[in-house]
């Protein structure tokens, strides 16, 4: 098991005797460089912060503080096929009838027909001399 690493609140490091003393401080020096490069990220406009999204995730979204829905372009969803109710339903049949997930790679467990079956309708859809190959990302 890993060490807990100790979080920081202010200068103090939470989770540690010294910061329950009030005596854990980080070296100025540091703090001043983590302060300093912060501000150079946000002059630059390359710091992040986080985006709240105020409705389920789909190809159009709401985010906190805007006064529209945006396309959400920046997750894998953006044809919304997540939450497409035939995409849904057709999930939640073959959960049903196949369970959740695979249990190994398919190369030591073997590979299920499901698979097969995709695989062939997919080289089908393409057509001529091509194979494909399922794997999970």
């Amino acid at each position: 098991m890993l060490p807990r690493l100790p979080r920081l609140a202010g200068r103090r490091l939470l989770g540690t005797t010294a910061a329950r003393k009030g005596s854990a401080r980080l070296p100025a020096a540091l703090e001043e460089r983590i302060s300093q490069s912060l501000d150079a990220m946000r002059v630059a406009g390359t710091f992040k912060t986080e985006r709240v999204i105020t409705t389920r995730q789909s190809a159009s979204i709401g985010v906190q503080g805007g006064s529209s829905s945006v396309v959400n372009f920046c997750a894998n969803n953006y044809l919304g096929l997540a939450d497409n109710a035939q995409v849904v339903q057709r999930a939640a049949e073959y959960l049903h009838e196949w369970g959740n997930g695979l249990s190994s790679v398919r190369f030591i467990c073997g590979t299920q027909t499901i698979h097969k079956q995709l695989e062939d309708q997919i080289s089908a859809f393409y057509g001529g001399d091509r194979d494909t190959i399922l794997y999970a990302s």
